[in-house]
């Protein structure tokens, strides 16, 4: 088009030209048609500032799985949203404002069309879903170096690269996840111990610290791991992990520390007992509990959240294993699973089963209103389903 061609179709239009920028875009599609393999993706300010930044954006998912995008520190589902306007891709395209900064800009711009969508990938901040994490941490959890299995080098092998490429969550939500879920690094491969053996080097490290009358609060790296040497050879890693595991690190004079974790250790005793019954009296699981604990060490049933379940309303009262993390990860599913092990559940119970699905700025109160329907049993409020369970 030339000048006046313009003009004629402003007049045409019933346009002030005295109230457009001066400079003129013409659009036109190529001898070629447009490319139609190229996808828009909508960014968050702080998602371009990464890329800007020289960081990656990085697309996780197997062939069975919704594809997320992960930065450094976040996950975001990737769904496509459709739009009624045709979006145009025009390389070298100027805006407004690069117009108004640039009053030497040519009086007519021809563009060309290079490509075209009708949708775009809009992200959304998910959880990242790290289920998957512990189950396959868990195909072969470490028994200790003389197992047959170790010696053979037939355990499933998982370095953070392979980790990396098959959950879907990003590097530091992962390396959070393997510390939450104390896994440690053997040989390269990140592992989980057995639950057993776990218990075994808990127990070793508990009776060397009332053997030398040790505080709690102040057991010594070094010693610790000069004395334990000899119960399992080779093993100084795995008693630093249990240390790193149930205790808190610090530096004292040069010399290295560990405060152990009165909480946790009550909490990893209680599941030793509990993983064998179906249900346990609930008084005398009290009293066994305390008296299997290191002496100095007092347990409480608030130290048991998210792990056991205790039944008031039986008579006796009973307490069952109910781990978190053995729950779906789906939202639904996880109402489903909760209500079919119970009709009924107070906000103070249920909590701690749904405290992980709150997504960012999302409460327990959010959830349940969604998932549950409100009621009063003798005064006090519960929570069932909203939907038939099977």
């Amino acid at each position: 088009r030339s000048r006046a061609e313009v003009e004629a179709t402003l007049r045409t239009a019933k346009l002030d030209p005295a109230e457009l920028l001066p400079a003129v875009q013409c659009l036109a599609f190529g001898p070629q048609p447009p490319a139609t393999e190229c996808c828009l993706l909508q960014l968050e300010p702080g998602l371009c500032a990464e890329l800007e930044a020289g960081r990656s954006l990085v697309i996780r998912g197997e062939k069975d799985e919704q594809a997320v995008l992960c930065s450094r520190d976040k996950t975001y589902d990737m769904k496509i949203a459709d739009t009624s306007n045709m979006l145009l891709f025009i390389p070298g395209c100027k805006t407004p404002e690069q117009l108004n900064e640039d009053p030497s800009s040519c009086d007519i711009i021809h563009s060309q069309i290079a490509g075209f969508s009708n949708n775009y990938w809009e992200l959304r901040r998910c959880r990242p879903k790290l289920k998957k994490l512990r189950k396959l941490l868990m195909e072969d959890p470490y028994e200790g170096p003389d197992s047959q299995k170790d010696q053979a080098l037939t355990f499933s092998k998982y370095t953070t690269e392979d980790l990396l490429s098959l959950i879907q969550a990003s590097e530091e939500e992962i390396l959070h996840h393997l510390q939450v879920i104390d896994a440690c690094k053997i040989e390269g491969y990140w592992r989980v111990l057995e639950f057993d053996y776990e218990m075994k080097l808990l127990d070793h490290v508990t009776q060397l610290i009332d053997s030398e009358s040790w505080s709690f609060s102040k057991v010594p790296l070094r010693t610790c791991l000069e004395e334990l040497g000899s119960l399992e050879p080779r093993q100084a890693i795995i008693f630093k992990h249990i240390l790193l595991s149930y205790g808190r690190k610090y530096v004292d004079d040069g010399e290295v520390y560990f405060e152990m974790l009165e909480d946790k250790i009550c909490r990893a005793i209680a599941q030793m007992l509990l993983k064998n019954a179906v249900k346990f009296n609930l008084s005398e699981f009290q009293e066994v509990w305390q008296q299997s604990v290191p002496e100095g060490m007092t347990t409480r049933l608030d130290q048991l959240k998210g792990l056991a379940l205790v039944d008031k309303s039986s008579r006796p009262e009973t307490i069952l294993l109910l781990k978190v993390e053995d729950l779906p990860e789906d939202n639904q599913e996880r109402f489903n699973s909760l209500f079919g092990i119970r009709e009924k559940w107070t906000e103070v119970d249920i909590t701690p089963y749904i405290q992980d699905l709150c997504g960012e700025k999302q409460t327990v109160g959010a959830l349940l209103t969604k998932y549950a329907r409100c009621s009063m049993l003798n005064g006090v409020k519960v929570y069932n389903s909203r939907r038939p369970i099977s």
